[in-house]
């Protein structure tokens, strides 16, 4: 059986903010100047999500990020 595999990229990692939200347990990265609105977002099976916008990966949200440490929050 083939899986069928999409390719995106990965642009302005020269401009990163990264923010941690301790009531969600959520880690936002985003590429660029954080102001470009997602034409899709994708959230695969380990509860990390990307959001892109013309096949460019514009930012990464990393869930229950603590948790994976066994860290309680």
């Amino acid at each position: 059986m083939s899986e069928s595999r999409r390719v995106f990229v990965l642009e302005n990692i020269d401009k990163v903010l990264v923010d941690y939200d301790r009531n969600t347990d959520t880690l936002n990265i985003v590429f660029g100047e954080g102001s470009e609105e997602a034409e899709e977002a994708i959230l695969v099976e380990n509860d990390v999500g990307y959001r892109i916008k013309d096949n460019k990966v514009i930012g990464i949200t990393i869930y229950n990020l603590l948790k994976r440490f066994g860290i309680e929050v």
